[in-house]
């Protein structure tokens, strides 16, 4: 992709995710997730309604009437968007791969969080950590975070959650919101998943096709594995074929939603030919 091409693609995602974190997310992201605390902003005259519990009695005999302090919440989080651009993301049967919709709810993610002050930080990962971008604000920043979505080409086509979770833990010190984006097409991450969400608020937002759930009766296929590169004829005229391709698929599913509930995690179910925006929302009131 050359650079006008690539600027173009920014700008186009930009446009869209932006209004969108603008009009509808920005409110929503900043009730759902709270600061850290209350910090004394001010002090000023009582007005009627104010809670009396705030009323600093050393500024009030001062002045002869009654003063109180004033406090806001200490806003400024971290997030953290942890993106799985393994093989099995560049699949889709409809108008858009996963990685494009992945790419989508990880930009409106960003600017709710740029929109509140907050700072951005992406991880890239397959079976190891392709990159690492340190927080930071801003909307330059978010515009290279995007540039990165789009662009970067991986060195490795499989998947690896503890690791990537594992890295998360080691370069996150303090606590973040966190945003793994996958189609979690992946086992045995459970105990890393526990141990990452204790210290951060962790939510797993699954990005599916329709043709991952079940496949048709179409005869013999040739299929190709994504994180392998391996050709296989299949007989999806056998039913017993596509009954263990179903089994196998929500065995998956189960796994991820059982994981991530025990661990005290979130989760959202996203098929590429659904509203990302209809359950982001839905998830962010549910939390508020």
């Amino acid at each position: 992709m050359d650079t006008k091409e690539l600027l173009k693609k920014v700008r186009k995602i930009e446009i869209k995710t932006r209004r969108l974190s603008n009009h509808i997310f920005g409110g929503e992201y900043h009730s759902t997730f709270k600061g850290r605390g209350m910090t004394f902003s001010e002090v000023r005259q009582y007005q009627y309604g104010d809670d009396v519990r705030n009323i600093d009695w050393n500024v009030t005999a001062r002045y002869n009437e009654p003063h109180i302090k004033v406090f806001e919440e200490e806003r400024e989080l971290t997030m953290m968007l942890m993106v799985d651009i393994s093989g099995s993301e560049w699949f889709g049967t409809d108008e858009q791969f996963k990685n494009e919709i992945i790419t989508e709810i990880a930009a409106t993610l960003a600017f709710s969080a740029t929109q509140n002050n907050d700072k951005i930080g992406l991880i890239l990962f397959t079976d190891t950590i392709e990159l690492y971008i340190p927080p930071k604000k801003g909307r330059f920043h978010v515009l290279r975070i995007i540039r990165e979505l789009i662009e970067f080409k991986p060195k490795s086509k499989k998947t690896d959650i503890t690791q990537a979770l594992q890295f998360l833990s080691g370069v996150m010190k303090k606590k973040a919101i966190v945003f793994l984006l996958s189609d979690f097409i992946a086992d045995d991450y459970k105990q890393t998943l526990k141990i990452a969400a204790n210290k951060h608020d962790i939510t797993g937002i699954r990005v599916y096709d329709q043709r991952e759930e079940s496949i048709p009766n179409l005869g013999l296929v040739q299929m190709q594995d994504e994180e392998t590169g391996e050709f296989m004829l299949v007989n999806t005229a056998s039913k017993k074929i596509r009954t263990d391709y179903s089994k196998y698929h929500l065995e998956r599913v189960s796994y991820f939603k059982d994981t991530f509930s025990k661990s005290g995690a979130g989760t959202i179910d996203c098929r590429v030919d659904e509203s990302y925006v209809t359950k982001l929302l839905g998830y962010f009131k549910r939390r508020a």
